[in-house]
């Protein structure tokens, strides 16, 4: 009797979802919705979530989205061709895509990156002055870097969580984008000269050294540089990043007035381009270290 009331009711339900705007669900989302819609669509109390869903997935057009995070995997639902990009982010309120994968959605390579990049900010820490010394950083440069384990692995693709510093979503955009599968979507992802920062800060989660040259490259014609700066300045990074994105911007070709921007950031400490680098040369008009022949 309720997958009869269900079926009589599909014509109304199929109608409902297809009218509205959002594409991608919670479990608590579509719970709602039932809840909202039930005495309308003529179904019985004992009509659970549950069984509401399985019926849309059987004889509608939900499809089950399932992120397999090795501590806390995440499952939600879409209606129709939704993005697995759209999906990821709703599962994650807050998160907005970063790194490589912002690379991607700016036309700053020709690659088609494997791995998924979204970013989740942290709560804002208690401010603590750190004095710079030259042989720590030496040390924490020489090691490896420091990468994230909470990735999903799936038969496409692989979804890295990062759980970056509080910046109040600095330099985050909305954008409409085709993803990989040929899906639209609405995205939350950092904006071009965000972009450009974070991929020099962080190489490891954006195809390493040389494809952020690449996208320096790509993106000469496009940046800003005076927006770069302030939003670098509003960062406000203990390390002098400022060095390493003043060499990609010189490196790439930007013109002297922009690269100049970047030179008027004070320098007083040898730095390096990316972590355990081995054999290095030495950028002496930037105080960097980069990688032998780079």
């Amino acid at each position: 009797m309720n997958h009869t009331r269900l079926q009589i009711a599909k014509p109304d339900i199929v109608r409902h979802f297809d009218q509205l705007d959002q594409r991608v669900f919670r479990r608590s989302d579509l719970t709602s919705i039932l809840d909202e819609q039930r005495a309308f669509w003529r179904l019985a109390q004992s009509t659970t979530a549950q069984r509401f869903i399985h019926f849309l997935s059987e004889s509608a057009k939900l499809t089950t989205i399932r992120f397999p995070f090795p501590n806390r995997p995440e499952t939600c639902y879409a209606w129709g061709n939704a993005s697995y990009l759209e999906a990821l982010l709703t599962i994650k309120p807050g998160s907005y895509l970063c790194h490589y994968s912002a690379v991607k959605i700016h036309g700053l390579t020709e690659q088609i990156p494997k791995t998924i990049y979204a970013n989740i900010e942290q709560p804002a820490k208690r401010h603590r002055d750190k004095q710079l010394v030259q042989s720590r950083i030496d040390a924490a440069f020489r090691a490896k870097v420091r990468v994230s384990n909470n990735v999903a692995e799936t038969a496409d693709f692989r979804i890295c969580l990062l759980n970056g510093m509080q910046t109040q979503n600095l330099g985050v955009i909305d954008q409409d984008i085709i993803d990989d599968q040929g899906n639209p979507a609405k995205v939350r992802v950092t904006n071009l000269e965000r972009t450009m920062i974070d991929i020099a800060v962080r190489p490891v989660y954006s195809g390493a050294v040389f494809e952020v040259l690449k996208a320096y490259q790509a993106a000469r014609e496009r940046a800003s540089v005076n927006r770069l700066t302030a939003i670098l300045q509003k960062l406000d990074y203990i390390y002098p990043y400022h060095q390493v994105i003043g060499f990609y911007l010189d490196r790439a070709g930007y013109m002297p007035a922009a690269v100049d921007l970047l030179r008027r950031f004070p320098i007083h400490f040898d730095f390096y381009l990316t972590h355990a680098m081995g054999q290095t040369d030495y950028i002496k008009e930037w105080r960097l270290h980069v990688p032998q022949g780079f």
